[in-house]
């Protein structure tokens, strides 16, 4: 059985193969788990290679890439974002300035099209609009090895926080889903992920990602009826007001009792967006 916690060893990153590396940036934390995942793809022996988010602004990371990339004797032909996150764009310029690489994603360069061809130098990767975690997230795969570049929409460890209002449940499911069917007919075999290890069995784990997303709006579902049937259901209020707990901080105290207190907030934002998906906001 696939183990769905993604397992508790430290993820360190290290290669994917003789054409994927993974650096993973020292930002660790509750959202960030081990760090942020910059992947860097570059075919032996070509002089180009290409990053996929470079990160926070943390120059030590950065020094970290571009070592990576100029031991193997080569430059960044061009930088990718997955989504505007600053654990994933904080650096975005300060890299296009060491690098001078086109960036685009998360509002920089052109936006992309759906299928849309990308890459440099042999890598060919093709961007997928998956939206859910955000509105703007695009994953990349790279079909020559099977492998899908998620960023947050899907995690090496744990689940994914789906960012209400940005982010929404009904365009997650269809992402997540569109992302199972193509682990499902071959073209995915391995997820590299935003943050966490190198998913090896990409279709049990969107599999799970799906099912453990409709137990969540169930659990949802059955928490705001439990809190109306206890007279118990205030409205949702505007975030920061300071005032008394409202719906959606109930249920999270009830449904996300299994997750740290420290991600609560960010189960805040996945609760709202669920609420608003089963029209009970």
């Amino acid at each position: 059985m696939i183990d769905v916690t993604g397992g508790d060893a430290p993820w360190t990153g290290g290669p994917l193969g003789d054409r994927v590396w993974c650096q993973v940036c020292p930002n660790p934390g509750p959202m960030t788990l081990d760090g942020t995942n910059t992947w860097i793809l570059s075919n032996p022996g070509s002089a180009e290679a290409v990053v996929i988010d470079a990160g926070p602004l943390d120059e030590g990371h950065l020094e970290s890439v571009l070592a990576r990339v100029t031991a193997r004797g080569q430059r960044v032909g061009l930088a990718l974002l997955t989504h505007w996150h600053d654990d994933h764009t904080g650096s975005a310029e300060r890299f296009a300035e060491l690098t001078g690489a086109p960036v685009r994603g998360a509002g920089r360069g052109e936006p992309f099209t759906d299928g849309e061809e990308v890459g440099v130098d042999g890598i060919g990767l093709r961007a997928l609009l998956t939206p859910g975690h955000t509105r703007d997230s695009v994953s990349f795969l790279l079909p020559t090895e099977g492998v899908l570049f998620t960023g947050d929409m899907v995690l090496g460890r744990g689940t994914t926080v789906v960012n209400h209002p940005d982010g929404s449940i009904e365009a997650y499911l269809g992402s997540t889903r569109r992302m199972h069917g193509l682990a499902s007919d071959g073209s995915v075999g391995t997820i590299a992920p935003g943050h966490g290890p190198v998913v090896a069995e990409a279709e049990q784990w969107l599999r799970y990602y799906l099912d453990h997303r409709q137990e969540r709006l169930q659990q949802v579902g059955d928490a705001v009826a439990a809190l109306r049937a206890e007279g118990a259901a205030p409205a949702p209020r505007a975030e920061g007001t300071g005032e008394e707990p409202d719906l959606a901080d109930l249920v999270v105290q009830t449904v996300y009792a299994d997750v740290p207190r420290t991600v609560w907030p960010a189960a805040r934002n996945s609760v709202l967006a669920q609420l608003d998906y089963l029209g009970l906001s």
